[in-house]
């Protein structure tokens, strides 16, 4: 069984400096946040993380965005 990567692992995938794309965005500003949970693949987890710390993201909807993204890649 492959181990399956975290969520941050999967997000680093998704960063782009030049982009406007609001989950590459979140990319961007996840990679200069050196508490994020970077081996956690629990969406409770990482939900409740950036509700409390991540004045980054304006909207949790791209969180949400993002975790479908991820989810999708997973499967």
């Amino acid at each position: 069984m492959a181990v399956r990567m975290s969520f941050y692992h999967y997000l680093m995938t998704q960063r782009n400096p030049n982009s406007a794309n609001e989950v590459e965005q979140f990319a961007n500003n996840a990679f200069f946040d050196s508490a994020f949970p970077k081996q956690s693949q629990d969406f409770e987890e990482i939900s409740k993380y950036l509700e409390e710390n991540a004045d980054y993201l304006p909207s949790m909807t791209i969180f949400d965005a993002a975790w479908q993204k991820y989810q999708d890649a997973m499967n």
